[in-house]
């Protein structure tokens, strides 16, 4: 690739550039797998080049439905060097919200493994012609399928990993502003929306967490949440801007492996979610493993539990822990130094480096110490709105203080204290804040309402230690139906992903209403409040 005056800072610059620098070193450990940057600079190359003989253009969309693997990482690099959108869906999304979103991004390809097929098949049976679908696995000569498919081994078997002259040309059109992914999130109309990321807004908001975080070429960082979510994804894309190692996990299940892993690999950075804090600080012997060599863990969302907090640094007290907090719309808003965790514990801290934050009234004015608001938020980290959607991006990100630029009006409920300390209260809409996720309640229940013999449901948020909230479903029965919690649960699981499956059922005889007949969600919580 020839040379120019002038290189704008891409994601997959950094990929390059460490290869260049650190050609031999591990970048990724998925099980027995050991992959290095040179390694997965040629195979992301070889890919780019395969996508691109496949028809793909500059801006257009790809789905990466895998779960956390070396392809999911390769088809990410890959996609990125030519231009592309990447679109890292949740392995666990059933064929309506796939279908959703293939139509609404207007994807071309979907990048799939075969044991999701089924998933795919039933998504594309409604007449969604022109899309390709790359299959991860073994040999699918010997099984029947009514999709025109392609196979990932062999568009990374090639022999060809230096930029072919088709992708050259689309590899230097390429500049900061243009999309680098659609992260797509639960929205309040049940449907999920897509928020619009360019590699500026990334890069930008990256360089700030690493900086906090005080990360280098040493740390080995142990990634166990899921590359759909945002704060997974950042800890893959940030430990290759730093030169670290990634070591590669599918999920959280096994406390014990996930220790070893620590001690036997030396991780220094693992990020996690209350939920696994939870777990490793329930394990009977935690107090034996010294993991000397893990210097901080991270959280986002809400903070630990304060019990969970003072336990850990009990046990563990060389480990810093970072409470965090953000969202997809601009990935992190602020974080806690570790040094004020035992001060201030339940707080989240201050403005991440390069970000600015205000907690506003509803009139727009900035209000004071101890007073309740909404938090807003300015800088370059701030994503672009949402795909599709004018009306929403219109009302989220609004006209900021000077000409031309955006802000970030979060829905988020803070308060601060007298030192400038950011405290999260909760969500102005009803949005629930789980397992770090955000869920939408109308998008739970109108699965819940298309369960034979239920009438209506209504689904809120409950405090939960461990969770954040939990998803607490009201659900009335049809007249001469009998529903039992284990069918809904049952249903549940197959219909929406595993962090939308609600942790309490209720049933109820009806459900409360305001006079124009919508359901009153805050009597519903006002009663939860008062037993």
């Amino acid at each position: 690739m020839k040379k120019r005056m002038f290189q704008p800072r891409l994601l997959h610059n950094f990929l390059i550039d460490t290869a260049e620098k650190y050609n031999s070193k591990e970048a990724l450990v998925f099980g027995s797998h050991r992959m290095t940057y040179g390694e997965l600079n040629d195979r992301s190359t070889q890919f780019a080049n395969s996508l691109i003989e496949l028809g793909i253009q500059r801006h257009d969309r790809v789905i990466i439905f895998l779960d956390n693997s070396i392809e999911s990482i390769i088809s990410i690099w890959g996609i990125l060097k030519t231009g592309a959108v990447f679109i890292v869906l949740n392995g666990s999304i059933k064929p309506n919200k796939l279908e959703y979103i293939i139509k609404d991004s207007g994807a071309t390809i979907i990048i799939a493994d075969l044991q999701k097929y089924d998933v795919v098949n039933s998504a594309l049976l409604n007449k969604i012609n022109g899309i390709k679908v790359i299959l991860v696995g073994a040999n699918f000569a010997d099984i029947s399928v009514s999709i025109s498919n392609f196979y990932f081994e062999d568009l990374i078997s090639q022999q060809n990993i230096s930029l072919s002259k088709k992708l050259s040309i689309q590899f230097d059109k390429i500049i900061d502003y243009d999309l680098a992914t659609l992260i797509y999130t639960s929205g309040s109309t049940g449907e999920p929306k897509g928020v619009i990321s360019s590699h500026f807004n990334m890069i930008s908001a990256a360089r700030s967490i690493i900086e906090y975080l005080e990360n280098d070429n040493n740390d080995i960082i142990l990634e166990v949440l899921p590359l759909s979510f945002d704060y997974g994804l950042y800890q893959m894309l940030m430990s290759t801007m730093f030169g670290g190692t990634l070591i590669l996990e599918t999920s959280f299940m096994f406390p014990i492996k996930i220790i070893e892993l620590i001690e036997n690999e030396k991780v220094t950075g693992f990020p996690i979610v209350p939920t696994i804090i939870s777990l490793l600080l329930k394990m009977k012997d935690i107090e034996n493993y010294k993991l000397n060599s893990l210097r901080y863990i991270s959280n986002t969302g809400a903070a630990f539990p304060v019990p969970h907090i003072q336990k850990f640094n009990k046990i563990f007290p060389h480990i810093k822990i970072y409470s965090m907090f953000g969202l997809t719309e601009c990935k992190r808003i602020a974080y806690l130094p570790p040094e004020e965790i035992s001060k201030r514990p339940a707080s989240v801290g201050k403005a991440i480096p390069n970000c600015e934050v205000f907690i506003m009234d509803e009139s727009g004015k900035e209000v004071s110490a101890g007073e309740v608001g909404e938090l807003v938020v300015r800088g370059s980290n701030v994503m672009r709105g949402y795909w599709n959607a004018p009306e929403l991006t219109e009302k989220v990100y609004r006209k900021g203080i000077y000409q031309g630029e955006t802000l970030l009006y979060t829905g988020d409920l803070f308060r601060k204290d007298d030192d400038g300390f950011l405290y999260f209260l909760g969500r102005k809409d009803d949005m629930i804040k789980s397992k770090g996720e955000r869920i939408s309640p109308k998008e739970i229940e109108n699965i819940l309402c298309s369960i034979n013999g239920v009438a209506e449901s209504a689904v809120i948020g409950v405090p939960d230690e461990i969770l954040g909230q939990a998803i607490k479903a009201f659900i009335v029965i049809k007249d001469g139906w009998k529903i039992e919690t284990n069918d809904i649960l049952f249903y549940c699981s197959k219909n929406m992903e595993s962090f939308m499956v609600p942790k309490h059922i209720e049933f109820v005889k009806e459900l409360p209403k305001s006079p124009n007949g919508k359901i009153d969600k805050k009597i519903l919580k006002q009663e939860l409040l008062n037993q």
